[in-house]
């Protein structure tokens, strides 16, 4: 990869990363409701199953899906349907009292890192930046490098929306206003679908 595409791909990973989607939208409502350490996890599968995915991705198996394009159409339906299933959850979920949040459980690793593999989001971002950044013929380092920026720069991208949701507990203290706040989260997670099925 050429120095000259380093500062583009970084500025591309950055926007992509830090703007909405389903991936800031779930750890927005995990950082209000769970707080940012019980959030790290989901977190840190968002980053390293999307940096693996990037790699995958570039390293070939975008064959696959150009061999068998049904499978392309199964993974965006199931993802959508996924989506919605989380929305109600999060638009159905009673605000929890201090006892409640310790019991219940945020999305963990593996979970978030699976998500990659069905979020349109991921797979428009993955794809744009190995079509646009990597030069023709290029290596397994190349792959790397571009997954690993991506991998870095989304840490402090997705990471800011979870200190966002931490920030909003001072904001939204009493259970209608987290009430309201989850059923607008779940209503934005619904509206990411747009793009992907229109």
């Amino acid at each position: 990869m050429s120095p000259e595409l380093l500062l583009p791909l970084c500025t591309f990973a950055a926007v992509s990363s830090i703007t909405p989607g389903p991936n800031n939208t779930m750890i927005l409502a995990s950082g209000l409701n769970y707080g940012f350490v019980r959030s790290l996890p989901h977190l840190f599968g968002i980053t390293c199953g999307f940096t693996f995915m990037i790699f995958a991705t570039g390293m070939g198996l975008h064959v696959v899906f150009e061999q068998f394009p049904m499978l392309q159409t199964i993974l965006k339906y199931g993802g959508a349907i996924y989506l919605l299933w989380l929305a109600w959850k999060l638009a159905h979920a009673a605000p929890m009292t201090g006892e409640q949040a310790s019991l219940s459980k945020p999305m963990g690793f593996f979970g978030a890192a699976a998500f990659q593999w069905i979020n349109p989001k991921a797979w428009v971002m993955a794809l744009s930046a190995l079509t646009t950044y990597l030069p023709q013929g290029f290596t397994v380092l190349d792959a790397a490098t571009l997954a690993g920026i991506f991998g870095v720069i989304g840490v402090f991208c997705v990471g800011a929306w979870a200190m966002f949701g931490v920030a909003m507990r001072r904001v939204l203290q009493d259970p209608r206003s987290v009430r309201i706040f989850n059923i607008v989260m779940a209503l934005l997670l619904v509206a990411t679908l747009y793009p992907m099925l229109a």
